[in-house]
Formats: structure tokens, C-alpha cells, sequence
């Protein structure tokens, strides 16, 4: 049964976590934010198997096998191209939400899956590598989609003070999804040579379950207000997520938001880049997810084995570490879950990055070092530890969180585009080069990932205010200021501008402008 809103004082609302917004969250994030992760992960044990594959098709069709690199660039266009399918949905984003809504997205991309797994379960069958390829292709797109909206969808449902604990579930089944591809993975279950079409296809199962329940749920009340200015269905949504409550306060909060964007209609991409009032917010949307993929997770996710082995753990016992990181990483992001309401998003993001950062340099070290300190091999197995655990712990769910906390309803669609397609390029460009990184670099490879994590940490430390507990509008609010001020003390003072740093995030706050003393205006 779910439980009741409580009205703290006129116009502040604090919610319970009731049943209704429990199951949507769920059923998302399994249906479609499980999926990534295990897309991430599921080509990662059966690699020797699909080369093999690869490798057999093209001799029984031109005479003649594939050499090294050959084999190489064809795996590794097996990997990268479900980030091209990513990018690709990422693009559909602002389209999809606006016509179809956030969960009739969800719901209607669910064809995708099924469609990639028939390509890639049959691909054996057929003979077909470039069925593979395509199936990875397809569910890219799925992925880039529903990576977008998922978040954005529970963001828009959830009330304030739950708006952080929910937007971090995905999170959450993405590291679960990572963790089921590595179980299953194991040679006793589905790691053998005949079982891969189906380990790559099972994807349809949550995704299964998820179209038979997800349709019974409402869309979210703050699309159906202020996108479709149907105040019944509003009401409706408000009292399904919120049980027996007073849902006029929380009304109101969306009602003032509808008046603000009264003269604005739903921007595009290029709009958004242009729109100098939320330029702020755009370059942190796109700091925050480059630095979330160059952070070097993703080649972290896709070559674990493969890291594991230069690190000179035997063989037989490389499959048992990976799933052991599977676990670390779900019970990271069920930390940063539980605690991102107490701690707030700064602090998640910023400590996540940091030992992301620390982890990569310690990577670098230990295999240095490794050939004349033989234990040496268990630090570098302990970073790698460390960076899933940091990445899950906030960097893996708090940019997506992000990005829906920093937009109105107008800019949101666009913001998670923009977000999503440098996203997916990222991971595109990691996925794709890190074999060919690791080979010419070797060890030092993971120095460039360290630089990126602790720029991106400095970034946020001193640009993005802490959003916990305030509404889409109290945060726009928040930007409008410091650029009204910025602009404003600029045309008067515009060689002795600076940037204060206060109350621990470096934005400027009450209009609080700190003066270079020791310059004289010429």
C-alpha cells in the first residue's frame, strides 16, 4: 500500500516513497536501464568465442582467415558500435518525449530490443557476423533512448526530496545489469562456445516484462500539465504517484513553472546552444558527460578480462575477479543511492571522480611495477576495484540527474540530447581506440584517464551549485542570477571580474562578486 504525502507548511511538500513511484522505477530502469549495462558487459566473456566465429565465416567464404589486426578491428567495431546505435537514439530523444511522452518512449522503443535479439540469436544459424553486428547496432539505439529518458521520466514523477534517491535507480540496474552479464557469463552457465547467440539475445526477458506492466502506469503529470496543458490527466498521474494526498501545493509548483514558459515553446538543439541564458548549465551538461565516458569505464567494462590477464592473475580465476567487480559496483551504487539525499549531488560526483582519478594513477604504478614487486598485481586489481566503485557510487547515475535538474520543461528534451549524443560519442571513441591506446601506450595509457577524472572533479567543485531539495525553477532561478550579475558587473568593471567561491560550490550567490583590490581601473 502506498503511503501518504505529508504537507510540511503552505507550498513545501515531503513525500514518502509510495508504492506507485517504487514499481515505475523499477520497471524502467529492468526494463531498459539494465539493459546498457549488460550490453556493456555481455561481449566481454564470450570475445574469444565471437572471433572465432568471425574468423571461421570468413574462411568458408573466401578461402582465406582474417590476420590479428584484422580480427581486432572487427571485435572492436563489434563493441564500439553499440555506442554509434546510442548516439543515434540519443538524437531521437527530443522528438520521441515530445510526441509519444516519457513513458510512451520507454514503451515503444521496447520493438528495438526484440528486433536485436533476432539478429544476434540467429546470427550463428545464418552464418552472419554482420547480423552481430547489427543486432549490437540496434540495441545501441535502445540503449541511447531509454539512457535519455529513463531518468528523465522518473525525475518529472518523483517529488523533490525523492527526486535524487529515484533518479539514481538506474544506476543501479545498470551496474546490475553488468553484474548478470558477468554471472552469466561464467563457463558453468552460459560461457561456453554453443551458448553465445543466446547470452547475446536474453536481453528480450526483462524487456518482456516490462511492456506487460509498464502501460498500466501514468504518463508523467509534469509533461501532461505543461506540454499537453491537461489538467485531469494532471490530477489524475498526481494522485496514482502520491496515493491520498493534498496535491495542490505540488500543482501550483508546475503551474508556476507553465506561466514561466507561457511565450516558449520546446527549443531545439541548436536553440539550446545559442540561448545564452542557460549557457552555464549547457557547458556543464557537456563537461559532465564527456568526463563520465572518457573516465575510462567503459574500457574498464568492455576489456576487464583482458585487463585482469596483464595484470597476471591466472586464467582460470580471471572470470570469478570479474564477477566479484559486478558485486562491488551494485553495492556502490546502492551507497550512492541511499545517501545522495543526505549528502546531496556535489558530493557523489565530485568524490567519485576524485578516486576514479586516484584509481587510474594506481593502475599505471602497479603495472609498472608489477615485474619486480610481484603483489604489485593485486593493486592493480584493487584500482580497478576503485574505479568501478567510485564510477557507481555517483558518476554513473548523478550526470543524467543532472541534466534534468538543471533545465526547465522547454530546454529538458533538447539538454539530454546534447547530453546523450556526446555521451555516446565518448563512449564510442573509448570503446573503439582503447585496444589500439593500450597497445601503443601500454601502461600509460590510463594516465589520460586520471587527467580527465580530476578535471572534471575540479570543474564541479567550483561551477555546479548543489541541487537537492529545490525545484526545476529554484535552480534555473540559481543560473539566471549569477548570469544576470556576471553580465552586469562585466559592461562596469570588465578587466577586474572574478569569481568567488561560497558556502563550498563556486557559483555566485546573492549576487556576491569579489573584486581584484590590487588592480585600478586604467
Amino acid at each position: 500500500m502506498a503511503e501518504e504525502v505529508l504537507i510540511t507548511s503552505p507550498g513545501k511538500i515531503t513525500s514518502h516513497l509510495t508504492s506507485s513511484l517504487l514499481a515505475v522505477a523499477f520497471l524502467t530502469s529492468f526494463g531498459s536501464s539494465m539493459l546498457y549495462g549488460y550490453n556493456l558487459a555481455v561481449v566481454n566473456s564470450p570475445a574469444g568465442y565471437i572471433k572465432d566465429f568471425y574468423n571461421r565465416t570468413v574462411v568458408s567464404r573466401n578461402g582465406t582467415g582474417l590476420n590479428e589486426e584484422a580480427l581486432t578491428l572487427m571485435y572492436s567495431l563489434t563493441v564500439s558500435v553499440f555506442a554509434i546505435g546510442g548516439l543515434v537514439g540519443s538524437l531521437m530523444v527530443g522528438t520521441l518525449v515530445t510526441k509519444f511522452g516519457r513513458k510512451g518512449t520507454v514503451v515503444n522503443s521496447t520493438i528495438l530490443v526484440f528486433l536485436a535479439a533476432s539478429f544476434m540469436g540467429f546470427s550463428r544459424i545464418c552464418s552472419s557476423p554482420e547480423m552481430v553486428i547489427f543486432g549490437r547496432f540496434v540495441t545501441g539505439i535502445h540503449s541511447g533512448i531509454s539512457l535519455s529518458v529513463v531518468p528523465m521520466y522518473l525525475g518529472e514523477i518523483a517529488p523533490k526530496n525523492l527526486r535524487g534517491f529515484l533518479g539514481l535507480m538506474p544506476s543501479i540496474f545498470i551496474c546490475a545489469g553488468v553484474f548478470s552479464a558477468q554471472i552469466l557469463g561464467l563457463h558453468e552457465l552460459l560461457g561456453k562456445e554453443e551458448h553465445w547467440p543466446l547470452f547475446l539475445s536474453l536481453v528480450v526477458v526483462p524487456t518482456f516484462i516490462q511492456l506487460m506492466l509498464l502501460p498500466w502506469f501514468p504518463e508523467s503529470p509534469r509533461y501532461l500539465l505543461i506540454e499537453k496543458h491537461n489538467v485531469h490527466a494532471t490530477i489524475t498521474a498526481l494522485k496514482w504517484y502520491r496515493a491520498k494526498c493534498n496535491i495542490q501545493a505540488e500543482i501550483e509548483e508546475m503551474q508556476e513553472e507553465q506561466r514561466s514558459l507561457s511565450t516558449v515553446e520546446t527549443v531545439s538543439v541548436l536553440q539550446l546552444l545559442l540561448d545564452q541564458t542557460v549557457r552555464w548549465q549547457v557547458l556543464s551538461v557537456v563537461v559532465i558527460n564527456i568526463g563520465m565516458q572518457l573516465s575510462g569505464i567503459d574500457a574498464i567494462w568492455f576489456y576487464t578480462n583482458d585487463i585482469f590477464e596483464n595484470a597476471g592473475i591466472p586464467a582460470p580465476e580471471i572470470q570469478y575477479t570479474t564477477v566479484g567487480t559486478g558485486a562491488i559496483e551494485i553495492v556502490a551504487g546502492l551507497i550512492g543511492c541511499f545517501t545522495i539525499e543526505r549528502l546531496g549531488r556535489r558530493p557523489l560526483i565530485i568524490g567519485g571522480f576524485s578516486v576514479m582519478g586516484i584509481c587510474c594513477a594506481g593502475i599505471t604504478l602497479s603495472l609498472i611495477l608489477q615485474t619486480h614487486v610481484p603483489f604489485m598485481k593485486y593493486v592493480s586489481v584493487g584500482c580497478v576495484v576503485g574505479i568501478i566503485a567510485g564510477f557507481c557510487i555517483g558518476p554513473a547515475g548523478v550526470p543524467f540527474l543532472i541534466t534534468a535538474e538543471l533545465f526547465k520543461q522547454s530546454h529538458r528534451p533538447a539538454a539530454y540530447t546534447v547530453g546523450g549524443s556526446l555521451n555516446w560519442m565518448s563512449n564510442f571513441t573509448i570503446g573503439f581506440i582503447f585496444p589500439f591506446l593500450q597497445r601503443s601506450a601500454g601502461s600509460y595509457c590510463y594516465l589520460v584517464f586520471c587527467s580527465v577524472c580530476l578535471a572534471v572533479a575540479i570543474y564541479v567543485y567550483f561551477v555546479i551549485p548543489e541541487t537537492k531539495n529545490k525545484t526545476f525553477v529554484e535552480i534555473s532561478q540559481m543560473f539566471a542570477t549569477k548570469e544576470a550579475v556576471e553580465e552586469s558587473q562585466a559592461l562596469t568593471h570588465p578587466d577586474q571580474l572574478k569569481l568567488k567561491k561560497m558556502n563550498g560550490y563556486g557559483t555566485l550567490e546573492n549576487g556576491s562578486l569579489e573584486f581584484d583590490s590590487s588592480s585600478s581601473c586604467p
